[in-house]
């Protein structure tokens, strides 16, 4: 649009030159009524000036550097009309103990207006263990649903059309069997998997970053990672097989700046070894999409998510070649900050939520999941679920943030701060490169000691008093009681787990699950793509443990080097 429009710089020197002596006359009488004592920093730390001007953004240009929603490079939104032709989806993040329970849940949060499901795993699922293994023992649907077989996943969305919901599945180092498993139930209901609609995560880079969830070494589970991509690519094209996630290594501890540049690097990590694969980059890209964590400073992470598309707009047209224009578009999904919850006077984890997501829609999110008020302390209850869709719905109909696009650009300081994020940005990816790309900055812990670096800053601040957490370090009430719902997931779940896996078995034919498992074996040795023996053994009724033992016989294990 208007390429005849000349690019201009938003003020000349002169005027900017008047403007900093100006400018530098107001802080010298401003700073002698200022806080002497507080530190004036962003979450991550950042500093912050007390005032900002056309100074800050004196070499910005509009077209270069913003430009029109929907138009590279894509800082004011990926869609020419954003919320005003369709509103973000309001997806909560949900899964709990059986899939019965689940299943209950999720027709719950569907007639009360939620739009997509988004699939939350207990650990040993995550882990990629059966529920009856010892290390599975207490763990069972704990902190989401245990899935063994095809069967718990055809219990998850009994009487849920896959044909009109959208799905997220928050797996990783599994992903692929999980996949495979929705596609089959999928099947069963007579939807072809390429009218399935969903996002898979499958990030395993941020895995051995932050989670630490992983069953293989880096090397196989990312070509694992390429055999999703590739797979989508030709058989699923409403599916995005990858959703490169910042969340957890922001969960982890990391500044926004880290967030964003360790999650784009490991983005671009996919990407080349997709291309290595043979893939052209205009046919796999359009379906990558982000997953982004809503921390607390409000306009740090606006700024996070404009320079987030800038920077990954001009990547993949100016360093990958991607000549599509939906290549371009970074396109993200958003969960509000849990590491910002608090167990004390957990209802002022409402306001915290409100706060993120509203600055999560400011920013041109895709999508969003607020979190429950009780969930530094359980699984969110029906009560504390619901409140937390509402907080979304509120949002969305009742504050006018759908009505502009961006409407903060021009902002000095969203400006400044979106452009310092997108430098530093750069930065780290050129020492990232400088060690030898993202595998073997895990393997040396660089990415690792830079997250405990940020975590311990912030934890000293907390502890010193210079940040303040309201009701944590200060407004602190004495003696408080816990006065909400708490879900407790009964000690049964394990067992009708168990009693689910002697189902399934009984009702397989062994020798075709045994045939299956090791044709698996023989296409990961020969470095076949796996999601086609992967789907041959979950319809036989496989379980998760035996598919990911048996890639594990080929692949190995991992256990990560200790790190000084």
């Amino acid at each position: 649009m208007a390429d005849s429009i000349e690019p201009k710089i938003i003020a000349n020197e002169q005027f900017l030159r008047a403007l900093q002596k100006a400018y530098d006359e107001w802080k010298a009488a401003a700073e002698k009524t200022a806080n002497k004592e507080k530190k004036f920093v962003t979450v991550s730390a950042a500093p912050v000036k007390p005032l900002y001007t056309p100074v800050d953004i004196k070499d910005i240009d509009f077209q270069r550097d913003l430009g029109f929603p929907g138009e590279f490079p894509y800082t004011r939104g990926v869609h020419p009309s954003m919320y005003r032709g369709k509103p973000w989806t309001q997806r909560q993040f949900s899964g709990m103990g059986t899939p019965q329970q689940t299943n209950q849940r999720y027709h719950f949060l569907l007639n009360q207006g939620q739009h997509g499901l988004s699939v939350a795993f207990d650990l040993p699922t995550l882990m990629g263990y059966d529920s009856d293994h010892v290390f599975s023992h207490g763990e069972v649907g704990k902190c989401g649903v245990a899935v063994d077989t095809l069967l718990d996943m055809e219990i998850i969305f009994k009487g849920i059309d896959l044909s009109r919901i959208s799905t997220s599945m928050t797996i990783n180092a599994p992903a692929a069997v999980l996949l495979a498993m929705y596609i089959t139930v999928g099947e069963k209901q007579g939807v072809p998997m390429n009218k399935l609609r969903g996002t898979l995560q499958n990030d395993i880079l941020k895995e051995y970053i932050a989670q630490k969830e992983w069953i293989y070494p880096p090397e196989p589970a990312v070509q694992l990672i390429v055999d999703t991509i590739e797979f989508g690519t030709n058989e699923m094209p409403l599916w995005n097989t990858i959703s490169i996630s910042g969340y957890h290594i922001r969960e982890a501890g990391s500044t926004a700046v880290q967030e964003l540049a360790f999650t784009l690097a490991d983005g671009f990590t996919y990407i080349e070894k997709s291309m290595e694969r043979g893939l052209d980059v205009d046919d796999f890209a359009p379906r990558l999409s982000f997953f982004f964590n809503a921390h607390m400073d409000f306009f740090e992470e606006i700024a996070k998510y404009r320079a987030a598309r800038r920077i990954y707009a001009k990547r993949m047209r100016d360093k990958y070649g991607a000549k599509n224009k939906r290549s371009w578009m970074l396109r993200f999904h958003t969960q509000t900050a849990g590491c910002s919850l608090q167990a004390q006077q957990p209802e002022l984890n409402l306001i915290r939520t409100a706060y993120e997501a509203m600055s999560a829609a400011l920013g041109g999110t895709q999508s969003l999941h607020t979190n429950s008020m009780d969930e530094t302390l359980a699984l969110p209850s029906d009560k504390a679920a619901l409140l937390a869709l509402r907080t979304q719905q509120v949002l969305a109909e009742e504050t006018g943030v759908v009505n502009v696009i961006d409407p903060l650009a021009g902002s000095y300081y969203i400006e400044a701060l979106t452009n310092r994020m997108e430098k530093e940005c750069e930065d780290y990816f050129a020492e990232i490169d400088r060690r030898g790309g993202v595998l073997r900055c895990i393997e040396e812990g660089y990415l690792q000691k830079e997250l405990a670096r940020s975590a311990y800053v912030y934890q000293q601040e907390i502890d010193a008093r210079e940040r303040i957490i309201v009701g944590v370090n200060e407004f602190v009430l004495e003696d408080e009681e816990i006065d909400i719902p708490i879900l407790k997931i009964d000690e049964q779940a394990e067992a009708t787990q168990i009693e689910s896996i002697k189902k399934a078995k009984s009702i397989r034919n062994q020798a075709k699950v045994e045939q299956a498992l090791e044709t698996l074996r023989q296409a990961c040795r020969d470095r076949q793509n796996t999601i086609p023996f992967i789907l041959d053994c979950v319809r036989e009724y496989a379980t998760l443990g035996e598919i990911s033992l048996t890639m594990k016989d080929v692949y190995g294990d991992y256990k990560e080097p200790p790190i000084i």
